[in-house]
């Protein structure tokens, strides 16, 4: 039992510290540059040495994409604690919350979007871990729900509400954000909503 408890709170602590490094890293990105911003720089401004930063991240590249391990982490998480009664349809809006929350802090959310679209390897990276997310949320759908682990229907719902987060943000960048993500979001799975188990 103590085995299980001190693995847990290790995993949480691993998770804590990925957290923060993401989070330094992503201000460093911002304020410097991604290019410019050096390993070195990004563990003292976390107040970990070079060796401590390897621990947790193999890369500079690997911490910028890492902020997707989280939101994955954390999507999944969020999904598995929405009530077994709401409707499927309603639980992927409420995961969405984490988006529009992370898209919220616009200069930094945007200046790590760009720096992401902006290098090819990066970007095959991210649409790597895009994918990775929604067959994680759907195996996730699997348990929470009848559907066959073979089944592409999970798949399919989870794939359609992403194409609705992606219009939500795009009519949101052509308002110049002044229209409220949240409200788009909401607009956009309205009109395509699905009714499932």
């Amino acid at each position: 039992m103590n085995e299980v408890k001190t693995e847990g709170m290790r995993e949480r602590t691993r998770r804590i510290v990925r957290t923060e490094l993401t989070q330094v890293a992503q201000d460093l990105f911002v304020k410097n540059g991604y290019e410019a911003t050096t390993v070195d720089q990004i563990a003292a401004a976390a107040g970990l040495s070079r060796r401590t930063f390897f621990r947790y991240f193999a890369s500079k590249e690997d911490l910028l994409i890492g902020k997707y391990d989280l939101l994955e982490e954390r999507m999944v998480e969020s999904l598995k604690a929405r009530p077994l009664d709401e409707p499927l349809w309603d639980s992927l809006r409420r995961i969405f919350d984490i988006g529009v929350n992370y898209f919220s802090n616009t200069e930094r959310a945007e200046a790590i979007e760009n720096t992401v679209r902006s290098s090819p390897a990066l970007y095959a990276r991210y649409l790597e871990r895009f994918s990775r997310l929604q067959a994680s949320l759907a195996e996730t759908v699997c348990q929470r729900s009848n559907y066959a682990p073979d089944s592409p229907e999970p798949r399919a719902i989870v794939g359609a509400a992403f194409a609705c987060l992606t219009a939500a943000q795009e009519a949101w960048y052509k308002s110049n954000k002044t229209k409220d993500l949240a409200t788009l979001l909401d607009e956009a799975m309205a009109s395509l909503r699905i009714q499932s188990g």
